[in-house]
C-alpha cells in the first residue's frame, strides 16, 4: 500500500517516530487520562493510527535495522542496571511470587494454545517460543527468540501484528479491572483506597510527571551509561558469534537448545548486565540517567511494535495468531488472579505482576505510576527486568521442547 511517507525516507520516518514518542511522553505527564493509560501504550496507539491511515509504512529500514538493531539492544543493559538478583529476592516480596506464578501461567498458556491450534498455524512452536519469552519478559525477548530460532520475517511480522492488538486490549482490560467494583469486592486494594483518599498530586501535574521529575544527571553520567551499554552489546555479539557454533544444532532438541542459547546475543547481554548490576551494585547505582535513556529507547520500541498492527492485515492473515496470543494472556491472568487470591495478595500486586509478565517492566512501572501506586514502581521494574533476564531462556526451552 502506498503511504504518505516512503519507506526509504528514513529521516522523515524518524521525525514522525520522535514526534510520536515525545507526544506520548508529554501527554502522559500533562493529562490525567493519558497518565492512566501510560505513555508506552499511547506511543503504540499513535503508531497504529498512523499506519492504518496510510501516513507511514508498516515496514522500513528505520524499524528493522535502526530501532530493532541498535536502540533495543542498547536499552537492555541500561534497564538491567537495576537487576541486582540479591535485591530482587530481598525487596519484591509478594510481587515476585505472583510474577513467577504468572510465568508458569504463560508457559501453560503456550502449551494449551499449541495443543488447540497445532493444525491451524504453520511453525506454531516458533510462535510459542517467541510469545513465551515476550509474555514472561517483553518485546526484547521476542526479538531475541525470533533471532535465535531463525523465524521468517513474514511470521514475525504477522505475530507482531496479532500481539500488538492483543496487548492494547490487554492493557485496557487491566485498567478496567483496577476500577471494577466487583474485583474490588473480591480482593484487598489498599493502594487504590489510598490514592482515592489522597486525590491529585497537584494542579496540572500528573502522577507520571511527579515520578519523572528533573534529576541530577551530568554529561559524565550520559557518557558512562551509553558507553557501558555499547560495550556490553559489543561483547555480547562477539560471544554469541563465537560460542554459537560450539554445539551442532542438529543433534536433537537439547543440542539445538544449547546452540540457540549460546549463539543469542541477547542471552549474553542479559547475563553480562545482571552480573554487573549484582557484583558492582555501588557503581551501577551511581550511573544516573540509565533509566531515563533506556526508557526513552523502549518508548521508541513501543512505537515500532505498533507500526505493523494493520487491522486489515490482522483480519486477512493473522486472526488465529491473535487467538493464540489471547489464549496465552487469558491463562496468565487466570493464574495471577487465582494464585493471588489463594495467597490473599492485593489486587494492585496481582495486576502489576501480570503486567510485568505480559508487557515487561516499562509498562508495569508505567501502570504503577499512572495509577499512583508508587510503592510498586520499583518492584515492578525489578520483577519486570527479571522477566527480561529469564524470558529468553524459558522461551528457548519451551520452543525446543515443542519442536521449534
Amino acid at each position: 500500500m502506498d503511504t504518505l511517507i516512503d519507506p526509504e525516507n528514513t529521516w522523515a520516518l524518524m521525525s514522525v517516530m520522535m514526534v510520536g514518542v515525545t507526544a506520548s511522553i508529554y501527554l502522559e505527564q500533562r493529562y490525567r487520562w493519558a497518565s492512566r493509560l501510560s505513555g508506552a501504550v499511547i506511543a503504540l496507539i499513535i503508531a497504529l493510527v498512523l499506519v492504518n491511515t496510510g501516513v507511514i509504512p508498516a515496514h522500513a529500514v528505520l524499524y528493522d535495522d535502526v530501532v530493532w538493531g541498535y536502540f533495543v539492544p542498547l536499552a537492555i543493559p541500561l534497564l538491567l542496571l537495576q537487576t541486582n538478583i540479591r535485591r530482587i529476592w530481598r525487596e519484591t516480596g509478594r510481587l515476585l511470587a505472583i510474577f513467577l506464578i504468572g510465568s508458569i501461567g504463560t508457559v501453560s498458556g503456550a502449551v494449551i494454545a499449541c495443543a488447540l491450534l497445532q493444525n491451524s498455524i504453520e511453525e506454531l512452536p516458533k510462535v510459542a517460543a517467541m510469545m513465551t519469552g515476550s509474555y514472561i519478559g517483553g518485546g526484547v525477548n521476542f526479538t531475541a527468540l525470533a533471532d535465535a530460532f531463525k523465524v521468517s520475517g513474514t511470521l514475525v511480522s504477522s505475530t507482531i501484528v496479532a500481539d500488538n492488538l492483543n496487548m492494547a486490549i490487554y492493557f485496557l482490560i487491566l485498567l478496567g479491572i483496577a476500577g471494577n467494583a466487583f474485583a474490588r469486592r473480591i480482593y484487598n486494594h489498599p493502594l487504590i483506597d489510598a490514592v482515592e483518599k489522597k486525590g491529585d498530586v497537584g494542579e496540572g501535574k500528573t502522577l507520571a510527571a511527579a515520578y519523572w521529575g528533573r534529576k541530577d544527571i551530568s554529561l559524565r553520567d550520559v557518557a558512562m551509561c551509553v558507553t557501558y551499554a555499547v560495550v556490553v552489546v559489543t561483547i555480547s555479539k562477539v560471544l554469541g558469534g563465537s560460542l554459537g557454533t560450539l554445539v551442532p544444532p542438529d543433534g536433537g532438541w537439547l543440542s539445538k537448545m544449547c546452540s540457540t542459547f549460546l549463539g543469542s546475543q541477547y542471552v549474553w547481554i542479559t547475563l553480562l548486565s545482571m552480573l554487573f548490576a549484582s557484583v558492582f551494585e555501588k557503581q551501577a547505582s551511581t550511573m544516573n540517567g540509565a533509566q531515563e535513556i533506556g526508557t526513552f529507547f523502549i518508548y521508541m520500541f513501543f512505537f515500532v511494535i505498533g507500526v505493523p498492527a494493520s487491522i486489515m492485515e490482522i483480519l486477512m492473515n493473522a486472526p488465529l495468531l491473535l487467538v493464540f496470543c489471547f489464549i496465552m494472556v487469558v491463562v496468565n491472568m487466570l493464574f495471577c488472579l487465582i494464585g493471588g487470591k489463594m495467597l490473599n495478595f492485593a489486587l494492585e500486586d496481582i495486576l502489576i505482576a501480570s503486567n510485568a509478565n505480559i508487557g515487561g517492566p516499562t509498562t508495569a512501572a508505567g501502570m504503577a505510576i499512572s495509577q499512583g501506586w508508587n510503592e510498586l514502581v520499583g518492584p515492578a521494574m525489578l520483577v519486570g527486568t527479571l522477566g527480561y533476564a529469564i524470558g529468553t531462556y524459558i522461551g528457548i526451552i519451551v520452543g525446543s521442547m515443542l519442536g521449534a
